[in-house]
């Protein structure tokens, strides 16, 4: 125990006469752990972004206008258990009509022309949302080959295909995007904070040395540039805490309109223990390994 508290105690006082390398090496972590944590937003509001394409789409099927709504509530329940399907809507004759006249009720013309027709032209539908832009073409075509094709009057896919695909090819940059970004973003982050406490340890290689010369064990030597690892690595966290937290509420209602009304403040805020331990872990983890391994080629094999 007394060893332990004069190894905590050498490396708090070398923390603080070592002031500019302190400062530097603090600010380069806060870079790295900064890094990090844009990687974990930038991973949530990817997948938001993608989660909000991939609602935009879907698929019609309409059916005979002599099928009953019985008929046609039997295939739904049968296409609910359809692999690839996420939601199946039954939209009756009349939620049909209800949903055109609202939405074309400034339109005379329509208007005009629906109520001299004097009957609903429109089809009883089913409305089907899949859980991945990828999985529609397969649903179209499990439809196509159903027992129940003679009943279905026309299938939407065809007319959205080229923006289901592209908006699939979308969400797909997305997560790619965010895949490539996460690995360049970790690497760089982990080379500038080691060689940076390694520049810390080589300015005191002359002390090291003096230490081995009087016979300090490798633990004693090592000791105190992990102290100063943890206290780096807790004071980056807090203050890259800080500067997201500020950041993020200045920035919020931009950040709003750019991810779709997804509220980056407020998931920030909601998750803020787990940002902050995981910032705290990826801080004394990093300034702990960086020391360990920079400091290995001062000691005794």
């Amino acid at each position: 125990m007394t060893l332990l508290i004069r190894i905590i105690k050498s490396g708090w006082m070398d923390f603080k006469r070592n002031s500019g390398l302190s400062v530097a090496a603090i600010f380069i972590m806060v870079l790295a752990i900064s890094m990090a944590t844009s990687l974990f937003l930038f991973r949530e509001s990817s997948q938001i972004l993608t989660k909000n394409i991939e609602e935009k789409l879907d698929m019609y099927v309409y059916f005979n206008d002599e099928l009953s709504s019985d008929e046609i509530l039997a295939i739904q329940k049968e296409l609910s258990g359809v692999s690839g399907i996420k939601d199946v809507v039954y939209i009756s004759k009349d939620e049909a009509l209800q949903k055109f006249v609202l939405k074309h009720r400034d339109d005379q013309s329509i208007m005009e022309s629906l109520r001299e027709l004097g009957k609903n032209p429109l089809l009883s539908s089913i409305n089907i949302q899949a859980w991945e832009a990828s999985q529609y073409a397969a649903i179209s075509n499990f439809l196509i080959n159903s027992d129940f094709s003679s009943l279905i009057s026309k299938i939407d896919y065809q007319q959205k295909k080229p923006a289901i695909e592209r908006l699939a090819s979308i969400s797909s940059g997305i997560n790619n995007a965010g895949i490539i970004a996460n690995i360049i973003l970790a690497l760089a982050a982990i080379l500038v904070a080691f060689n940076t406490v390694r520049l810390a340890i080589y300015n005191s290689r002359e002390e090291i040395e003096t230490m081995r010369l009087v016979g300090a064990s490798n633990n004693f030597i090592r000791g105190p540039f992990l102290v100063q690892g943890v206290i780096v690595g807790f004071l980056s966290a807090v203050i890259a805490l800080l500067i997201f937290g500020v950041g993020l509420l200045f920035l919020n209602s931009g950040l709003k309109l750019l991810l779709s009304g997804f509220n980056l403040f407020g998931y920030f805020i909601s998750n803020l223990p787990v940002i902050f331990l995981t910032q705290l872990a990826f801080g004394i983890g990093l300034g702990v390994i960086s020391s360990q391994l920079a400091i290995r080629k001062y000691l005794r094999a």
